[in-house]
């Protein structure tokens, strides 16, 4: 006996060393003796119930606080296998053991939030439970899992609600997470309206135009030498475009134009921002053929044209025979009771020139020209070019806001950023003003003349507008521009009872035949189209006439002229139409065509047959009608329409007409046949179908 109380003391200590547990307190001892107590019968009725621990307060409890350990899952299924049997555990009454539980404090918090994917394991540790106690909940809701896979929120929300718990899913952080969102990049575009607050004067945009040898690059030199200091004059670069003056306090920018290429070029790329245009004429030569030219694109434009009259010095000068062929074109002057300001200048000797700049600043004051230079910066370009050792270079004119360096811009189908500006007078400057002509450098492409430069908010955002015009480009490079074409019927889109426009350039042998063919032209009397002339001249087709052409969607027509090689280079570019004639009745024929083609020919229906439902019949998709032609024939690829107490319910194409089981293309009067129109399958004896065709008839002029 004394071997046996001996033995004793160390296995208790043993088995408590294993298990590093303390010796139960007098309260556990308690509980434990009172678990003993309870009958079989009800240890096996908790036995049978393997959910009754979901009836209990949630609690982390201890071994020794007599937690129950449930059996397997597969026992758990097994609800009526006589053979199981309790596992020995003691049963723990709820409320002292709230008093004890270290989970006690964490079941006060009701709220799980979590973001998907919802994980079983995850889930069951935010609510103080093992895996297999929500695994045993989820076959309850035939949700079959295994701890380390996911569920539905939805299966969430439910099983914390039967525990007391409720369900919040987390919301993913805008951008976040592995789906990322595609950006969308855009050009900020012009406001339509600017705060009237914000908007300041801008110095107004001239450009001077005229024919070879007529003094206007004299008349430059002169307003450039008597407006800017000595020491200033020398850096004025030429390659510029452009430069500023000032008259009396008020700046002025001119657009240097040789001719009037730049000029074509912007008014072709819809950004000319020209206010002003100073047409210079020689008194002792007239109108030539540029200045002609010049005329038709002011007027194109829509800019305020003013007319200086140069080389008044010399002895053949005759101002009255200018002002008269100006007044043929359209351009009466002042003094012949029209609109057109028109000023008699010298440019080589200065005389006028003082005037000249008065009138322009006048003038400007009368357009109350203003910018808001707190905007996004907007430039257009006038000139491009690469220079060794700064690359693409571009003259720019800032239309709104302030062009700064550093910032990000788009132009085009290229990004850049702002390296450095410079001014006309060849000085670095650190920004530009609405209305100031100044060179940017930081291109990455030579940009195009009159394309247009926009500040962007990033260089990220600036070179993935890039990429996307890029690669639109890339998708229509082997596209053919479509233009006007005299044999080609044209769908011109008219709002309300406007008319349509054919817009010519008509270039003839000599100056007559200008008159007599343009006559012509406009005797073809017509109430729905009306003839433009964009330009009528006689010469050669030159590449002017290609660029006002494209600009316009036009159509060249020559009559017994030749075309100018670099012209015929550039029409197949721009894919512009010439059309050469030498005989004039053949012109005007070509011309009435070309007019009709304009208009979209009319449409008018042509009944052909009726065929009155006798039976409907269920087909493998949907059904059909079985029909007898009353009267005219019904054909396949016509149109038809359903007709129930004469209002008409359906009209569409004919998919199917049947004699028996054969398709048939037509059937005549007094035939019984089988007819499918679409989609429709609400047909009911008695309904009439009636079959027509759509003519096409032309409209005339």
């Amino acid at each position: 006996m004394s071997d046996k109380s001996d033995s004793n003391p160390p296995k208790r200590k043993t088995l408590d060393l294993i298990g590093e547990k303390k010796a139960p307190s007098r309260r556990e001892r308690q509980r434990k003796e009172a678990a003993q107590n309870k009958t079989v019968e009800t240890a096996k009725r908790e036995a049978y119930d393997p959910f009754a621990e979901e009836k209990k307060p949630k609690v982390r409890k201890t071994d020794q606080s007599g937690k129950k350990v449930l059996p397997s899952i597969s026992k758990l299924l097994d609800d009526e296998d006589p053979a199981m049997v309790p596992t020995p555990a003691p049963v723990t009454p709820a409320a002292p053991a709230k008093e004890e539980s270290p989970a006690a404090d964490a079941s006060d918090e009701k709220v799980i939030v979590i973001k998907p994917p919802i994980i079983v394991s995850d889930l069951a540790e935010r609510m103080g439970l093992k895996s297999f106690q929500l695994l045993a909940d989820l076959i309850k809701l035939q949700v079959f899992v295994a701890p380390h896979q996911a569920i539905e929120p939805e299966i969430a929300v439910q099983i914390c609600e039967q525990h007391g718990f409720t369900f919040e899913r987390e919301q993913r952080v805008k951008g976040g997470g592995v789906h990322k969102q595609e950006e969308v990049v855009a050009e900020p575009e012009a406001p339509d309206e600017e705060p009237e607050d914000e908007l300041k004067l801008r110095p107004p945009i001239i450009t001077i135009m005229g024919h070879v040898d007529h003094g206007k690059t004299t008349l430059l030199d002169r307003i450039r030498d008597s407006r800017i200091t000595a020491g200033e004059a020398g850096g004025i670069t030429q390659h510029v475009g452009a430069y500023k003056v000032e008259h009396e306090g008020k700046p002025v920018t001119f657009i240097d134009t040789p001719g009037h290429a730049i000029f074509s070029a912007m008014r072709a790329r819809g950004a000319d921002i020209t206010d002003i245009v100073v047409l210079v004429v020689a008194a002792n030569d007239g109108l030539m053929p540029q200045t002609l030219e010049a005329i038709e694109h002011a007027k194109h434009s829509g800019k305020t044209i003013i007319v200086a009259i140069n080389k008044c010095d010399l002895e053949s000068a005759n101002t009255m025979h200018v002002k008269t062929q100006l007044a043929e074109q359209g351009l009466q002057t002042t003094d012949f009771g029209g609109d057109t300001e028109c000023l008699e200048i010298s440019a080589l000797k200065g005389d006028g020139v003082d005037d000249l700049l008065e009138l322009l600043a006048l003038q400007a004051e009368v357009l109350e020209l203003k910018a808001n230079p707190k905007g996004n910066a907007r430039a257009s370009i006038i000139e491009a070019r690469f220079q060794q050792g700064r690359g693409a270079v571009a003259s720019v004119i800032v239309e709104s806001g302030t062009l700064k360096v550093g910032k990000p811009f788009i132009c085009g189908p290229f990004a850049g950023k702002v390296k450095a500006l410079i001014n006309d007078r060849g000085e670095s400057v650190k920004s530009a003003t609405p209305g100031t002509p100044v060179e940017v450098i930081g291109f990455e492409e030579l940009p195009r003349v009159g394309d247009a430069l926009v500040e962007m908010d990033s260089d990220r955002a600036a070179k993935k507008l890039a990429e996307e015009r890029q690669g639109e480009l890339r998708s229509e490079r082997l596209k053919i521009p479509q233009k006007s074409r005299m044999e080609d019927l044209i769908a011109h889109a008219r709002d309300g009872n406007s008319k349509a426009q054919l817009k010519i350039i008509l270039k003839t042998d000599v100056q007559g035949s200008v008159e007599a063919i343009r006559n012509a032209v406009n005797d073809i009397e017509s109430d729905k189209v009306d003839v433009v002339f964009l330009g009528a001249a006689a010469g050669p087709i030159s590449e002017s006439d290609i660029q006002m052409a494209s600009s316009s969607d036009a159509v060249v027509i020559g009559f017994n002229v030749k075309v100018e090689a670099k012209a015929a280079k550039l029409s197949k570019s721009e894919g512009v139409q010439i059309k050469l004639y030498s005989v004039v009745y053949e012109l005007i024929d070509q011309v009435r065509e070309a007019m009709l083609g304009l208009l979209e020919p009319e449409s008018r229906e042509k009944a052909m047959g009726k065929a009155e439902v006798k039976e409907v019949f269920k087909v493998l998709k949907g059904r059909a009608a079985g029909c007898y032609i009353k009267e005219g024939k019904v054909h396949r690829k016509a149109h038809a329409r359903v007709i129930r107490d004469g209002v008409p319910i359906f009209d569409g194409k004919m998919s199917t007409l049947r004699r028996f089981t054969d398709e048939v293309e037509e059937v005549k009067s007094g035939i019984e046949c089988g007819i499918r129109l679409g989609e429709f399958n609400e047909y009911q004896p008695g309904d009439i179908i009636e079959c027509y065709t759509l003519e096409s008839i032309p409209q005339t002029l």
